[in-house]
């Protein structure tokens, strides 16, 4: 597992290479990164750094949810976003 992190291009999981902001304010994959083999850990792991749990819970705090379960599993996804932010922990698949 080591050596694979040693071969890890330096943009691994840096939110704003492989998830970058575009011209009207939307994000998108790169191009060049859909040739990468590990592109699918890759986002998932800037997705989990401090910027991608911020970048999730602005997403989470536009939408609108409609109905009591959604109301809840908002809140939950939120309080479980927040306390990652503050503990300094993240889980590996990106919840």
């Amino acid at each position: 597992m080591e050596a694979l992190q040693l071969e890890r291009k330096e943009c691994f999981g840096m939110l704003n290479k492989v998830f970058p902001e575009g011209k009207e304010g939307l994000r998108q994959v790169p191009q060049e990164c859909f040739q990468c083999p590990e592109h699918t850990e890759c986002l998932k792991a800037a997705l989990n750094t401090r910027e991608g749990i911020s970048f999730r819970m602005q997403l989470l705090n536009r939408t609108r949810p409609n109905g009591l379960v959604q109301r809840i599993k908002r809140w939950s996804e939120r309080k479980a976003l927040s306390r990652s932010l503050k503990e300094g922990k993240v889980e590996p698949n990106g919840r």
